[in-house]
This record gives structure tokens, sequence and C-alpha cells, in this order.
């Protein structure tokens, strides 16, 4: 009976250094997917992480405006990674002001190879709103851009908080209304029209009922005031009973006449607190455009210095001719 065919072992078919090289390329092989799956696993943990600290990466390459994004950045625009990523979309995604200045940033940054820094403001598709800080860098081959990349990191609450300590700086505590310092700092640019307002009677309610009454016909009066004066007009507290109202543009003195009698009116109504009717009158002085922001003022308090002159609960415009001499002009307080 013949013999059975015979199989050859690896260590007859190949020699042995054959053998030794084949099992080098195994090691190799193995230790490029371990670290293949090690870098995996440190994007994810990487990409975990700047999720739960609300940022995430992206880039878009150059010319073709194709966009990359890590997970962070869909959750921050509040989109699914499944959505098709065009950057014109994504871009409208951003308010008016902010896409403006993003496309003159990103402009300048592709000419000039410089990076830059940009806190803006997006629209979900929800309707909320989201402020992120986005940083950008330009790569370069050969001195042409071919791609941005860069981060996205949602700053709503610091925003807010920046806004709300501006608020209360520059507001207000009893009335809501701007203080003196935003009111200074209003008059240090143009102004069209100024009125300086003056409660009549107010020292008299304080003293006799104490501040708990003052303080209610200041609140009532700074709502008054409000509500009388056109939309974008800064309506101020300069202190004690003092209001001011400024408006960028200058009026013609019939509608400057007009809207001082409107807050006389307005101002010299009852006040009601606690069962109690209080009576405050107003006096106005107003003075137009044509000068530097300090003569308007001191223009202002002459003219609110003639109201007071004439009787009170009443208002006056500027009149060169009608100045006590020396307020005519340089008084700022």
């Amino acid at each position: 009976m013949p013999d059975a065919p015979r199989i050859r072992g690896i260590s007859e078919a190949y020699d042995p250094a054959e053998i030794e090289r084949l099992r080098l390329q195994l090691r190799i092989q193995s230790a490029i997917i371990a670290a293949q799956r090690d870098a995996l696993q440190n994007e994810a943990l990487a990409d975990r992480a700047m999720r739960g600290a609300q940022m995430g990466l992206w880039e878009c390459s150059l010319p073709d405006e194709r966009v990359r994004w890590t997970q962070g950045v869909y959750d921050l625009f509040g989109l699914s990674p499944e959505a098709p990523l065009v950057r014109q979309a994504t871009l409208e995604q951003y308010t008016p002001d902010s896409r403006r200045t993003l496309t003159l940033l990103r402009d300048q940054a592709l000419a000039n190879g410089t990076g830059f820094k940009l806190d803006a403001e997006i629209r979900l598709p929800d309707g909320r709103h989201r402020w992120l800080r986005l940083t950008a860098t330009v790569d370069r081959r050969e001195g042409i851009p071919i791609r941005l990349f860069g981060l996205k990191q949602d700053v709503t609450d610091e925003i807010l908080l920046l806004e709300r300590t501006r608020q209360l700086a520059e507001t207000d505590a009893l009335t809501g209304l701007a203080n003196r310092a935003r009111f200074d700092a209003r008059l240090r640019v143009p102004v069209g029209t100024l009125l300086l307002i003056d409660l009549d009677g107010f020292k008299a309610i304080n003293d006799a009922y104490g501040h708990p009454a003052g303080d209610a016909c200041l609140r009532e009066a700074g709502s008054r005031l409000m509500r009388t004066c056109r939309r974008g007009a800064l309506v101020a507290r300069l202190g004690g009973d003092e209001f001011a109202v400024v408006l960028d543009e200058s009026l013609r003195p019939d509608a400057a006449a007009a809207l001082a009698q409107r807050i006389v009116e307005a101002l010299g109504r009852p006040v009601d607190h606690e069962g109690r009717r209080y009576r405050l009158g107003a006096s106005v002085g107003v003075a137009l455009s044509g000068s530097e922001a300090g003569d308007l003022f001191a223009r202002a308090d002459t003219a609110l210095y003639a109201a007071k002159a004439a009787g009170r609960r009443t208002f006056r415009l500027f009149d060169p001719a009608a100045c006590p001499p020396g307020r005519a002009a340089g008084w700022l307080t």
C-alpha cells in the first residue's frame, strides 16, 4: 500500500531567516494596530473632555471650503452629527452683526496670514441664542492659505455676566434708569438734544413723609419719563431729584417744546403711594445741538434755571438773550 502524502511544516517550507522576517512584520503590524487603537481612544477621550467643557475643534479646507467639526461643535450649534456641513448654511446661524465681523476678520486673516479671535453670537435651531469664542489659525503652503482651523467654545455665561456687570455699573439702582456715569459717557460724543429736569416739590415730600415716599415718587417719575420719551432716548437720573433726557437727533424747536411740555404734564400728575396722594411738578430746561456737549449741558442748565425763575412746573428752551451773567457757556458739573 503506497505511503500517504506528507505535508511539510513551516520549518520545512521556509528557511529560518524568512520565518524571522515574517514574525518581525507581524510584530510591527500589531504595534501599528495598537497605536491606532490608542490614538482613537485618546481622540475619543479628548473629544469627550472638550464636549464636557462646551468646546470643539473645527477646520475649513481651502479653496473648496469643506468644513469639518468635532462632536463638540455640533453640540454648540444644536445640530446632529449627521447633518450636512455647508459653510454658508452654518454662517447663517450667526446674528447679522457677528456674521459681518466674522467675515471681515476671516478675509483679513486670509490676506495677511494671521489668526484671529472673536466672541460671536449665534442663533440655535430652537430659537435660543448662544455666544461662542472662536479662535482661528491660517495654515499656509508656499505662502498660499490651504486651511483655517481652530477652536469654538461656549462663553454665553461669561458674556451675560459681563453685560450684567456693565448694566449694574451704568444703572441707577432705585429707578432702573441710566446713572450719572453713563450720562457723562454719553456726553463725550455728539448730542442732538438735551433736556435737564428737576422735580418740583420733591424735597418737601421727602422731608415730611420720609424716604419710602420719596423713593416711590422718584421711581414713578423715572417710569413716566421712559413712557413719555421716544424710543432711543437716554433717560438718566443724575442724582437726587435731577433727571436728564439725551437724544441723538437735534429736534426742531417746536418738537423740543412739545416734548418738554409732555414731560411737565406727565410729572405733574399725582403719585399715589400706600394710601397717600403726592403732588409733584417738573421744571425742564432744553438745549439743542450746535455746540460742544459741555456747552450743551451749560445751555440746558441755563434754560432750567430760567424755568425755575418763571415759577417752576414749566419749561424753557435755551435763549442766549436771557442768559444770566456767567451762565452762557462752559459750565459743566
